[in-house]
């Protein structure tokens, strides 16, 4: 399929790459991976999605790729970098998509995002001549996955990287599910507002049969309390707990005004209960 190599002719406008990490804002990282782009591509448009991601949390890391990378145009490069198996065995790759090209770590940081876009093809990235030219074991995000960003934003084609394969890295996340009269899910992020998001979608809600109508009963750690189910974070009282379909389509606890997770002490990946009163 070649609809990549002439997605540049298309657009008349500068590529655009987004840039995930979770490298923080205080180190020189994040500036040094724009400056290989910028280098190999003049014209791209960078547009950061986060770099606050927990370090080494491949999972937070794949849940904000995913929620983020459908907002984006077609024809989007998107490089993520969260890298815990840095200069190991892990190899790096980029997938290609019905949509737009995802590179970074075959650790499964990647693969949520694009299997919402169909995935095409997957390579692993072999091809020295896209690389940095010396390529430090503790910085790939710059030697390897910028430089290959960069290229491919210029119009290179993916099957220039290297071979393609079908064995890359998939992370098995718990799927929710009912058991008797109640729903199990975990938590999927913690965004700043201190929202719990999790892993219910909405249209599997009404799947699972939740009467929203009535008051539900929610269980984070050992923390349990008393919710309603209601529309936007307004509808709640002060101090008033509730559940929500998120602006990402998933089901959320919220605290009016305050930190739903500081409260149940809330972090990625603790188990969800969701009953009647």
């Amino acid at each position: 399929m070649e609809w990549w190599s002439k997605r540049t002719a298309k657009s008349g406008v500068g590529p655009l790459i987004s840039l995930l990490t979770d490298f923080g804002l205080m180190d020189p990282y994040v500036a040094e991976m724009k400056a290989i782009i910028l280098s190999i591509c003049p014209s791209a448009r960078i547009v950061d999605i986060s770099h606050l991601v927990e370090k080494f949390n491949i999972r937070m890391g794949a849940f904000l790729l995913a929620s983020t990378a459908p907002s984006f145009p077609p024809n989007t490069v998107h490089l993520a970098v969260v890298d815990p198996g840095v200069g190991s065995a892990r190899r790096p790759i980029a997938v290609e998509t019905e949509r737009s090209l995802f590179v970074g770590p075959d650790n499964g940081l990647l693969v949520p995002a694009a299997q919402q876009e169909k995935i095409l093809h997957v390579y692993e990235v072999t091809n020295r001549t896209m690389m940095r030219e010396k390529v430090s074991a503790t910085f790939h995000g710059r030697d390897i996955f910028a430089s290959i960003a960069a290229h491919l934003a210029s119009g290179s084609s993916p099957k220039e990287l290297g071979p393609e394969i079908t064995n890359y890295v998939t992370q098995s996340y718990t799927q929710p599910r009912l058991d008797g009269k109640t729903v199990l899910c975990e938590v999927s992020y913690v965004d700043g507002f201190g929202n719990i998001i999790t892993n219910l979608r909405s249209d599997q809600i009404s799947e699972l049969n939740i009467n929203v109508s009535k008051r539900l009963v929610i269980s984070v750690g050992k923390e349990r309390f008393s919710v309603r189910y209601v529309k936007t974070y307004s509808d709640l009282g002060e101090n008033d707990f509730g559940l929500l379909v998120g602006s990402h389509g998933f089901l959320e606890i919220a605290c009016r005004e305050k930190s739903a997770a500081k409260r149940f002490g809330a972090r990625n990946g603790m188990r969800v209960r969701v009953s009647g009163a």
